[in-house]
């Protein structure tokens, strides 16, 4: 009998921390984050990381666990959800991956199979001098006439995940597309996927309330240490929350433009993180409105009773 997983996933800022946490309370669960962000220490307000109050003493794993300086990758993720999933399954509990990032908790319940190929950094240099010389259009060019399936989820600015298409091609002869295609069908888990979904002008007004209140807690503050610090160009700053605030600290733009762009990205990925879920994966979705939110908590509870097996 396969384990089961229940995951939790949605938009930013429509409150999976919050039940990802009741779902565990109820159910024997210990907590894993499926957030891509929230691994680096010190990055607290921009990732919107669930606080010790907000645990209510239910273990969390996937938390605090890298230097920002440190890069981090899909199949590490997924190597560590999946050790997290046996040890807290061997202890007798429920595991709960609360939200996150669509492709890392793909790729954890369904045992992707990544290239062998690590990262080369004489080889992402080479690319990266070849971008500088003759310009990314020339290079995104060529990754459109090796990979086209790939070439077009890649945005030619991602120059990062560019440059890993092009060197998984140039180093093994298979395109990152092939690598996706030869992929399970078939989770080894029994994932049991609850979806919380809100009305886009609602949710909007409440992801452009919460930048408002991350910048009363002091993310700017905690964005200029990692700025002052050296981090600048780590992956770690390369995230909504902490990019946006670059230009401002270089003085190239003012605090409200940057709040602005902030408020813009975190909209723009909501949407582009129900995009993910609602074509890739079979979720039970829940609407939600912020003032209704407990009864709807009690109904996901009370579904997913006829569901879990406890042990």
């Amino acid at each position: 009998m396969k384990q089961q997983v229940v995951v939790v996933v949605g938009p930013t800022a429509v409150g999976k921390t919050a039940l990802s946490v009741e779902i565990a309370k109820a159910f024997n669960g210990e907590v894993i984050s499926g957030d891509s962000m929230q691994i680096y220490k010190g990055m607290d307000i921009g990732t919107a990381k669930v606080t010790e109050a907000e645990q209510q003493g239910i273990p969390h794993y996937m938390i605090d666990i890298k230097e920002p300086a440190e890069s981090f990758s899909v199949a590490e993720f997924q190597t560590l959800v999946e050790g997290y999933i046996e040890d807290i399954s061997q202890r007798g509990k429920l595991p709960v991956i609360a939200g996150g990032t669509g492709l890392y908790i793909q790729a954890a319940l369904y045992g992707y199979e990544f290239s062998e190929t690590k990262r080369d950094d004489t080889y992402q240099k080479k690319i990266e001098k070849e971008i500088e010389q003759n310009g990314v259009d020339a290079v995104y060019e060529r990754l459109k006439s090796v990979d086209p399936i790939q070439a077009h989820k890649i945005h030619p600015n991602n120059q990062r995940r560019l440059v890993r298409a092009l060197e998984v091609y140039d180093r093994t002869g298979q395109t990152m597309t092939d690598n996706h295609e030869k992929q399970k069908a078939e989770s080894q888990y029994e994932p049991i996927l609850i979806g919380l979904e809100m009305e886009r002008s609602r949710l909007y007004e409440r992801i452009n309330l919460r930048v408002d209140q991350m910048i009363e807690q002091g993310l700017m503050e905690e964005v200029e240490y990692f700025f002052n610090n050296g981090y600048e160009h780590s992956q770690s700053m390369k995230a909504i929350g902490y990019k946006e605030f670059i230009p401002y600290f270089k003085g190239d733009q003012s605090k409200e433009q940057a709040v602005e762009l902030l408020k813009r990205n975190s909209r723009r990925y909501a949407k582009r993180q129900m995009t993910w879920f609602k074509n890739k994966m079979d979720v039970d979705w829940y609407s939600i409105l912020p003032e209704k939110k407990d009864a709807v908590f009690q109904n996901i509870l009370s579904n997913l009773a006829g569901k879990i097996r406890l042990k």
